[in-house]
Parts: structure tokens; C-alpha cells; sequence
């Protein structure tokens, strides 16, 4: 199925339904007074994530969404039938955006939340509202109000603990195919991967993260060359970023060169991305034979960054290192929740002293 993680749709709700001017009109009851009803609610239009869907390919073919109107009021009473609802299913980690103000409304990042985008109109009132003492028969009664009409921006954000930087062809498929059970394409040319890739790591029992390959990051990125911000969004939710770097590029260029080059589009996009935690993931240890030579160069390039966080030599096409980074990761994740934990029982422990 083709990814789609992009799209932008129509959104109306129903109309109230007008009130109604009726009169009782019985046998023997010539004056019945009014009786008119209510117009019912028009219908809303809810977006609901669904862990079931991966894409937004669907609002490829229906951009349009319409809920329907609130029936009138009638005579004797009767008050008019509310429009049913309608639910757009949307993928899980969907943001969604108003197209006239540029205002986010909403973000769902789990499965089952709904977000109301458009709010049904509200029926009108009859004329049995509009009675009273000195005006015994009115024929006055008041229309239903218009639905929300909204032009939506629906954005997909992948829901990954860990996201995969680097060039095109710096290995990241051959990566995540080498610790989890993703089948990205994987070929000797540039930008082979066009779409996101999942794939879930398991260490052990109750141990696993989700990690995302994205397509290869090129100079101006940020600014829409290449594949460019199209994709830069889906590692913005990631709580940690493997930087993966050939070691000696086919094409002669630095490694070093690359490594800061993306690191001035992170910085482009979002600043915070910088500062996120982000290891280096040195890639295709296996071009060299000499071991001392391959140490050598790998050092090189990690003083010539002036590295301080963790850094791994690895060659994802035979899996050699790759699980010590995963490991690793893991450690790092069991660090993270043990952390979170404690905070909460500390706040926890605050709040009943403060009792």
C-alpha cells in the first residue's frame, strides 16, 4: 500500500432543523394553543484513531465529509430527529490541523481517542417556546443553526521510541533489518527507502522498542530538497536518535561532513531536536580489513566531531555490533521509566506530606 502521511480534508456538519408553527386543533377545542416542536441537532463529525490503519492513503479518493441535518419540528409537540454522527477513522499518531488559522486542534496519539472537528448545528426552537400571557398564539419560531464547515491539514507522525538518521545509503534499512522483523527495500542507490519503516526490537520479556527508518536526509532538507521535511516530522516524536554514518562513503565525501550537515537541518526544522539524545552509529566496519585501520578512521571521525555522547562501530550487513546497540538502547529506555517512576513517587510522597 502506498504511504501517505499527508493530507487535507473537508469537514461539514449538519444543520439544525427549523422549529415548527403548529396549532392544537382538536374537536371542540377550537383555541388548542400552539404545539409547534423543536428542530433536532444537526450531526458532528468526530475523528477517531485506529491502531488498524498505518497511512492516510484513503483521503487520496474521499476529502469530503458530511454529517447530516437535524430534522424539523413538527405539530402536537413533536420535536425533530438529531442528525447521526459521523467517525473518520484516522491512523493513530495523526495530527490535525485547521487550514485557516494553521491552528493544531488536535493530536491523537492513542488508539479509541476521538477528537470532535466540526459541531452540528443546534435545532431551532417552535412556537410552543413563544407563548405566554398576552401573546396566546404566536407564529413565531426560530431556524437551526449551520454546521461547522472546516478545511482540515491531517499530518501523520510515527509513533517510535527510536528514529534512524543519516545519508541515503548509509545503511540505515540494512539496519532495522538486521535487529527487528522490518523488510525495508535495500539496494546499492540513493534513496531507496521512499516511505517510513517500522520495526519493533525485542531483547527479552516485556523489553522491546519501536524503531523508525526514515527516508535518507540530504543538504536542504529542511528546505524541501530531497525527500526533505516531508519525512523530518516522523522523528520528531522519538525519545532517542541513532545517527547511522558510512565510514567510507562510495562517493569520497567526509563522514564528518555529513554527520554535521544533518545536524544543521535537525537544527533547521526544530532546534530541539539538537539537543535531543543522539548516539553515533558508525556504519560498514566490514570495507576494511585491517582492524587497526578501521579503529583508526573510526576515531578519527569521532574526534573530529568532538563526540561526547555513546558512539558504536558496527556493519549492519553482517550484524556485527548491532545487538550491543540495541542492548544498550534498552538500557537507556529502563533508565528513562526507572526515572520516571521515582519522580512519581516523590510527587506522590510530596502530596501526602502536604495532607
Amino acid at each position: 500500500m502506498k504511504f501517505v502521511d499527508e493530507a487535507n480534508i473537508k469537514v461539514t456538519a449538519g444543520d439544525g432543523g427549523n422549529g415548527c408553527v403548529s396549532f392544537r386543533r382538536e374537536k371542540f377545542i377550537p383555541f388548542g394553543g400552539p404545539d409547534g416542536g423543536d428542530g433536532g441537532n444537526g450531526g458532528s463529525v468526530w475523528l477517531v484513531a485506529d491502531e488498524g490503519l498505518n497511512t492516510l492513503v484513503d483521503f487520496r479518493h474521499q476529502r469530503t465529509f458530511k454529517a447530516p441535518r437535524g430534522q424539523g419540528g413538527m405539530g402536537s409537540q413533536m420535536y425533530g430527529k438529531g442528525g447521526d454522527d459521523i467517525e473518520v477513522r484516522v491512523p493513530v499518531g495523526t495530527v490535525i490541523t485547521n487550514v485557516d488559522t494553521d491552528e493544531v486542534i488536535g493530536d491523537l496519539t492513542a488508539n479509541g481517542m476521538r477528537l470532535k472537528v466540526a459541531q452540528g448545528g443546534r435545532g431551532g426552537l417552535g412556537n410552543i417556546h413563544f407563548k405566554s400571557s398576552v401573546h396566546r398564539a404566536p407564529r413565531k419560531m426560530t431556524p437551526g443553526t449551520p454546521g461547522e464547515v472546516r478545511e482540515l491539514k491531517l499530518e501523520l507522525r510515527l509513533l517510535a521510541d527510536v528514529g534512524l538518521l543519516g545519508f541515503p545509503n548509509a545503511g540505515k534499512s540494512t539496519f532495522i533489518r538486521a535487529v527487528s522483523a522490518a523488510t525495508p527495500r535495500v539496494a546499492d542507490y540513493p534513496f531507496t527507502t521512499l516511505h517510513p519503516n517500522l520495526g519493533v526490537v525485542r531483547i527479552g520479556t516485556d523489553q522491546s522498542f519501536v524503531i523508525a527508518d526514515i527516508p535518507g536526509l540530504i543538504e536542504g532538507a529542511a528546505d524541501g530538497a530531497g525527500l526533505g521535511i516531508q519525512f523530518l516530522r516522523h522523528v520528531s516524536r522519538t525519545s532517542l536518535l541513532l545517527h547511522v554514518v558510512d565510514i567510507a562513503p562510495i562517493d569520497g565525501s567526509d563522514p564528518v561532513e555529513q554527520v554535521q550537515t544533518i545536524e544543521q537541518e535537525l537544527a533547521k526544522f526544530d532546534e530541539e531536536l539538537v539537543t535531543r539524545p543522539r548516539w553515533l552509529v558508525i556504519n560498514k566496519a566490514d570495507v576494511f580489513s585491517d582492524k587497526d585501520e578501521l579503529n583508526r578512521v573510526a576515531n578519527d571521525i569521532v574526534e573530529r566531531l568532538n563526540w561526547t555522547q555513546p558512539w558504536f562501530l558496527v556493519s549492519a550487513a553482517g550484524g556485527e555490533g548491532t545487538w550491543d546497540v540495541c542492548m544498550q538502547v534498552q538500557q537507556f529506555f529502563d533508565a528513562e521509566r526507572a526515572a520516571a517512576r521515582q519522580r512519581t513517587e516523590e510527587l506522590d510522597d510530596v502530596r501526602m506530606r502536604g495532607e
